[in-house]
């Protein structure tokens, strides 16, 4: 008998835990809100557009949101929470990551349609997708139900967030360790085929590198002194042919050597992943269609679902 009772607590356990590490991330769904919030996508997708049509860059920085938030114990809204001693003033984050006051906005519109039913981290999740399709991107159907975390963590995320000064295999690594591929890696990167980066993240590689076409050095130089301190919020394209259309120019670049940030031109240099920035040069829809992938599958990083988290009212502030 104790050897009968035995197994089947061990089989019990067994279903437990499969359930527990795939039933998160089978809650999200593509029509969550269908019947609570049947207007949340024109909703959000006006007040995006509206932001966008104002500063073009913006649509940049919402995607970027998404990204960084993430890539931060999961994709929960933690980035948005105000507080010294939260994700806002993390380094990858401090004076760079912009677009809360659009959220700010479409929180409000989203309160209005439907109180206290939608979350902030799906939210950030819908402005990204919004973003890239106004730009000339391609458009998915965005999973949700996820719910907001009550805390943020600027220590995980001075360490998750890989910087413009990594190398691949740092980049290949901070990827694999939220279940990101190398091939997801090059796909999101081609987000900056949109944006614009700051002087003082492309500093050090058009002054110090090799492998940078020379006019484009020469042409950045001109906005960006070398000496640290002068012009580090001075603004250059990261796609200087198109960077308000969405599209595989990136690529395109990095072949040329005309990466702007260090860790873009490490996508080509000689390394694993050569292969696949030619192939999305080459092939516009390969690159659309894996970087829907990607984005779908970067959203199901770590979600809070079911009883966890809560419905911010406030997308800066827990409940």
């Amino acid at each position: 008998m104790d050897s009968s009772f035995s197994k089947i607590y061990q089989a019990l356990l067994l279903l437990v835990v499969l359930w527990g590490t795939s039933g998160c991330n089978a809650q999200l769904s593509t029509d969550f809100y269908s019947k609570s919030c049947p207007n949340l996508f024109p909703t959000v997708k006006s007040t995006v557009h509206s932001a966008i049509t104002k500063e073009a860059r913006m649509a940049a920085s919402l995607l970027r949101l998404f990204f960084h938030d993430c890539f931060v114990n999961g994709c929960d809204g933690s980035l948005l929470l105000d507080g010294t001693s939260g994700e806002k003033n993390a380094a990858p984050n401090v004076n760079s990551v912009r677009g809360f006051e659009v959220i700010d906005d479409i929180k409000s519109a989203v309160e209005n349609v439907c109180p206290g039913v939608v979350s902030c981290a799906d939210i950030v999740a819908i402005a990204a997708r919004d973003s890239v399709h106004i730009m000339g991107g391609p458009n998915w159907e965005v999973k949700l139900g996820r719910r907001d975390a009550r805390t943020a963590s600027q220590a995980a995320a001075n360490s998750s967030i890989p910087p413009p000064t990594s190398s691949l295999k740092q980049l290949i690594s901070s990827f694999k360790a939220v279940g990101l591929s190398s091939k997801d890696m090059v796909a999101l990167s081609g987000a900056h085929t949109i944006g614009q980066a700051r002087c003082i993240s492309f500093r050090a590689r058009v002054y110090n590198e090799s492998n940078i076409d020379p006019s484009l050095a020469k042409t950045r130089q001109r906005h960006c002194p070398r000496s640290r301190g002068s012009g580090d919020d001075n603004l250059a394209p990261l796609d200087a042919h198109t960077p308000t259309h969405f599209d595989n120019k990136y690529f395109k670049n990095l072949i040329g050597q005309r990466g702007l940030l260090h860790s873009d031109q490490q996508l080509f240099s000689g390394g694993s992943t050569d292969s696949i920035v030619r192939a999305y040069s080459k092939n516009p829809r390969a690159f659309s269609s894996d970087f829907v992938d990607a984005m779908i599958k970067m959203g199901d990083i770590s979600p809070l679902t079911g009883s966890q988290g809560e419905i911010r009212k406030n997308c800066r502030r827990a409940n």
